[in-house]
């Protein structure tokens, strides 16, 4: 199968939850800046979440042009990603809303965590189809930097029961050093090009 139809679908998947993310920030009924004071938590939520749809567009788009073709299994996998993807508008509200609460936080954690999952298993179903020496598998190697990050995840969802702000931090950690964007998959693929 072809994997444009894939890559049209998840797109527009992730410019609608971005939609959503700001179409949940309410407009205040005053116009003085204090009116935005409250709003403060929500649009560092929004900040945050913003980053992490950005990361997985940017790096979904990188592992896509790095196949040649889909199946099955990987449009149930890519299925799975966009599930979770799909809750960070509420759990990025609910965290925002509740100014950094302990379940909100975890919770906004937890759905972290299994979009990491998520797309460790896209990773490898695509690694699947296309063999373990295809530039994808070569690119991403043991993929430990997606390893450590869900890692630090279930650490951020523990550690936001002894203090959300710990949790919240770790979340921002994992951002930061997925926000310069995964450059494997590129210099493989600069390479693959040099050597034809």
């Amino acid at each position: 199968m072809v994997k444009g139809r894939l890559e049209a679908f998840s797109d527009g998947v992730l410019a609608i939850i971005i939609t959503i993310m700001v179409l949940e920030m309410k407009v205040p009924h005053r116009d003085d800046p204090a009116a935005l004071k409250p709003l403060l938590p929500v649009f560092i939520s929004y900040i945050l979440s913003f980053a992490y749809i950005g990361i997985y567009w940017n790096n979904h788009h990188h592992m896509m042009h790095a196949v040649h073709h889909v199946n099955g299994k990987v449009l149930w996998a890519n299925i799975h990603l966009l599930f979770w993807l799909s809750l960070v508008p509420f759990v990025t509200g609910w965290m925002g809303e509740n100014h950094f609460t302990v379940w909100p936080v975890a919770l906004y954690g937890f759905v972290l965590l299994m979009a990491g999952v998520a797309y460790y298993i896209l990773a490898h179903a695509l690694i699947g189809l296309h063999g373990k020496d295809s530039t994808l598998a070569i690119a991403i190697g043991k993929d430990w930097k997606g390893i450590i990050s869900v890692v630090i995840y279930a650490v951020g969802i523990a550690l936001s029961f002894v203090n959300p702000w710990i949790g919240f931090g770790l979340y921002v950690f994992v951002a930061a050093i997925w926000i310069i964007p995964d450059k494997r998959i590129e210099k493989k693929l600069v390479t693959d090009e040099h050597e034809k």
